[in-house]
């Protein structure tokens, strides 16, 4: 189990926001959380639910978002925060996408040669209140990777292999993966509004796959950067991500996004859980 940061994230049952589910996971004491590792024990509000049928195809989903589990906003809705936050998101992509252009040309260069054109890589993923977006990256994987999902085992709703044991990596993709290279274009995506520096990634699942209890993570704009991203990456269970994600919902504010901004280079610099 990664180690965590207790200095801003506490517990895993502190995000749920429910007296009784927080009093249950309280009780459970040989599964509680310690100062350096965390184990969880799902409340048993959080079983009964389970998950939404899944009876719909995402295609159908995209075609009818009346389809999809709705989601109230969340996170922190005050006007001088939202409006800092979407400045701050302006100023900064815009600033790194200037700083950051002779490294984003090399790359796209490269790929355009070893891709045959085809450097970068778009998938719809699911944002704010879980509706669907086109997300940019550059190409990591092989053309045929969507072919190839079969070959790689699935924690929760993400494919759980490493990078170097994931078989549709390319080699020069695997480099870009380990530095976080290829998530750079989506600085493209903050400045269209679709993300944020800051908030739980976008995933490819759509919403109706997501346990009722993991919901609250769409209320608030996907992010660059998150307590999963700076806490260990794939060294973490899908699970745990998704408490992580509800906790920096509940205590989203500029103090959390400046914390997390600030330990994100240290993170991509160290590589970790990043291969």
């Amino acid at each position: 189990m990664a180690r965590l940061d207790t200095a801003i994230y506490r517990a895993p049952h502190s995000v749920t926001g429910n007296p009784q589910a927080e009093a249950s996971a309280t009780q459970s004491s040989t599964q509680s959380v310690t100062c350096e590792s965390t184990e969880y024990c799902e409340p048993a509000e959080y079983q009964e639910f389970g998950k939404f049928a899944d009876n719909q195809t995402d295609s159908e989903l995209l075609d009818d978002p009346s389809a999809r589990p709705r989601v109230s906003a969340g996170g922190n809705r005050s006007t001088p925060y939202r409006v800092t936050k979407r400045v701050v998101d302006i100023v900064g992509a815009t600033s790194l996408l200037v700083l950051l252009s002779p490294l984003l040309l090399l790359t796209c260069l490269v790929l355009t040669i070893t891709t045959r054109g085809r450097p970068f890589f778009c998938q719809t993923r699911y944002g704010l209140h879980g509706e669907p977006f086109t997300l940019f990256k550059f190409r990591t994987m092989v053309t045929n990777a969507e072919d190839l999902g079969h070959l790689v085992q699935r924690d929760g709703l993400v494919f759980k292999k490493r990078d170097c044991e994931d078989p549709r990596v390319t080699r020069i993709g695997a480099l870009l993966r380990k530095t976080s290279i290829d998530e750079l274009p989506q600085l493209a995506n903050v400045l269209l509004g679709q993300m944020s520096l800051v908030g739980p990634r976008p995933l490819s699942a759509a919403v109706d796959r997501f346990e009722p209890w993991q919901l609250d993570r769409f209320s608030v704009r996907p992010g660059l950067t998150c307590l999963w991203q700076v806490s260990g990456r794939s060294e973490i269970g899908f699970e745990e991500w998704m408490h992580m994600d509800l906790w920096y919902v509940k205590h989203q504010s500029l103090r959390i996004d400046a914390i997390l901004l600030l330990r994100t280079p240290a993170t991509v610099l160290s590589c970790r859980g990043a291969g």
